[in-house]
């Protein structure tokens, strides 16, 4: 058989082609496409799924890459650049009328944030693509309803590049759309590369807050469109203002119980497993540790353990922030909110608040005011506001301050149906949640330690002499409560569990027994409380003060392995 030999071109570096290519060699674009083509058309049919159509999208955008090939800034980027033509090429064929299909907001915003016009407003690059195809818009071949699409996309863009003032936009324009590097845009315009950097930089900035406020804008104008601005807040508000140590748990119970009595608190604390948590910051008693876990899968497991079907939108930071009791006030105020970004996940969160109050339920979210949870129960679009309590307090909210607190985090949930859960598969449910816990089976959540070894990272930090007071009282006075309702849900669940067979009997009795240990293992941390009052905290870092809360929380772990034995048992007659 003849031995095939390498041409010139098929031997050549990819960057030597691309400035072939530059210069107008038709053979080396060819060799171009020949290299890349498998792998532009598998992006192609990964994005419009029907191979037919990222053919034609790939020939497409073939002819466009070797009319502009010229115009390409960096001959390194060929493969990223094709790509992106291959990108919007694809969105372009999704909104034709062979491939479009009929979505709502919230599976749009589900499938990676685009919306109906196939923009994706979590990647400010796709944007400036979207933006910087303009001059395609009069091109033949397009329908009515493709130029009014592309009409409204750019209408979009231009109002977002507004923001810009007129030196930024100049050299943004510049960077992005002629991919220019900085130092030619330095040398067209007459400033320095740093400055050039710099004015990169704060446009960057001001068009990523831009493109929130315009997300929200488009999201209610495609509600405004589909069924109109509504309002709706619901009655009796009053209902949803109980406290508690734990907010979390006083929130779910609200939600839960606004229209029908379902569950009691402290059976909401025990089956959701927050009546059992303990969460303690290694060092210092962080006050971040009660709420120190992933409140998505946490909360959402609780309520199934009740029988319930919760849904949730999350955005949360993967830190944990400092103490926002301890920070300068101004962080907390309107003013700063208002420059912080605005979460991508915010359209999806006002959709779930809205379609929860329109079914005449109410749903709990988290940092409302404070970093806490607080319960929406109703909406305006009109003024753009939710109805919401959090901690007791009252008060509205703009759309577009949820998630804007001090920790930048998002948090919604919501009910959204409930079935049939016997007295057994719903205790089976909240021990597996409890006992997970306590062996530490839960993602960790920052520096939290959770579970019966969060008692050796307190004592350790009593040791180290370095707790913040603040923290450390809030601690104390969210794990004493949460023992007291321990002891409560227990007792409750003795008096009513149904059955009179050994097994029913068995279980009565472990529970009755087990209430009465954490109901004595309440007061060594009631004692804690009175050494470190909220908010103050006492002094934790005096070394007296220190032995005194070692040897406390040493009996309080001592009961606490006590009543965690009896729940196993409890368990295994459940099995």
């Amino acid at each position: 058989m003849t031995e095939r030999w390498e041409t010139p071109l098929e031997k050549a570096e990819e960057t030597e082609l691309v400035r072939q290519a530059k210069a107008g060699s038709r053979e080396a674009f060819g060799e171009l496409v020949r290299r890349h083509r498998a792998k532009v058309y598998g992006y192609a049919k990964s994005i419009v799924q029907e191979p037919a159509a990222a053919e034609d999208i790939v020939q497409d955008a073939l002819i466009r890459a070797f009319l502009h090939v010229g115009k390409l800034a960096d001959i390194r980027r060929f493969l990223p650049w094709l790509h992106r033509i291959v990108r919007n090429r694809a969105y372009s064929a999704l909104q034709s009328k062979h491939y479009v299909r009929e979505r709502n907001f919230g599976q749009i915003s589900s499938s990676g944030g685009n919306d109906s016009n196939g923009t994706d407003w979590s990647s400010l690059e796709h944007i400036m693509q979207k933006f910087g195809s303009r001059s395609a818009i009069n091109e033949h071949g397009r329908t009515p309803e493709d130029e009014l699409v592309r009409a409204e996309l750019l209408a979009m863009i231009d109002k977002l590049l507004g923001c810009l003032n007129e030196r930024e936009r100049l050299v943004f324009e510049a960077h992005f759309f002629e991919q220019l590097p900085p130092q030619e845009i330095a040398r067209l315009t007459a400033m320095s590369s740093a400055n050039v950097y710099q004015l990169i930089s704060r446009s960057r900035k001001k068009l990523a807050a831009e493109r929130a406020r315009v997300m929200v804008d488009q999201y209610l104008k495609t509600r405004k469109d589909l069924i109109g601005l509504k309002k709706k807040v619901l009655e009796q508000p009053e209902k949803l203002a109980g406290t508690a140590w734990s907010s979390a748990g006083a929130s779910l119970h609200g939600i839960i119980n606004y229209d029908e009595e379902r569950y009691s608190l402290p059976k909401v604390m025990g089956f959701t497993g927050l009546a059992f948590r303990i969460g303690i910051g290694e060092g210092d008693v962080h006050i971040a540790g009660p709420t120190g876990f992933d409140f998505k899968s946490i909360l959402q497991r609780g309520a199934a353990n009740m029988g319930l079907h919760a849904v949730a939108v999350s955005e949360m930071s993967p830190d944990i922030g400092p103490n926002s009791n301890l920070i300068d006030p101004y962080l907390l105020t309107s003013e700063a909110k208002n420059k912080r970004p605005i979460s991508d996940a915010l359209p999806k969160a006002l959709e779930l608040i809205q379609q929860s109050i329109d079914r005449g339920k109410p749903v709990m979210a988290w940092d409302l005011f404070i970093p806490e949870f607080g319960i929406v129960y109703g909406y305006d679009d009109e003024s753009q506001t939710l109805s919401a309590v959090e901690c007791g307090r009252f008060g509205e909210l703009p759309y577009d301050r949820l998630g804007r607190g001090y920790l930048k985090d998002l948090f919604v949930l919501a009910i959204a149906d409930e079935r049939e859960l016997g007295q057994r598969d719903r205790l089976r449910g909240a021990l597996e949640t409890i006992i997970d816990h306590y062996d530490g089976r839960e993602q960790r959540v920052g520096n939290i330690v959770t579970g019966l070894e969060a008692y050796d990272a307190w004592m350790e930090a009593f040791s180290g002499g370095n707790i913040e007071p603040n923290g450390n009282a809030y601690n104390a006075a969210v794990v004493h409560e949460a023992r007291q309702f321990a002891a409560a849900f227990l007792e409750e669940l003795a008096a009513s569990w149904q059955g009179t067979d050994e097994a029913d009997v068995r279980i009565r009795r472990l529970c009755t027994g087990a209430s009465a240990l954490y109901r004595q293992l309440a007061e060594p941390l009631r004692e804690l409380t009175s050494m470190f009052p909220f908010p103050e905290g006492g002094q934790p870092n005096d070394k007296a003060n220190a032995l005194a809360a070692d040897r406390i929380l040493e009996q309080a772990k001592a009961l606490e392995l006590q009543a965690v034995g009896l729940l196993r048992q409890i368990y295994k007659e459940l099995n």
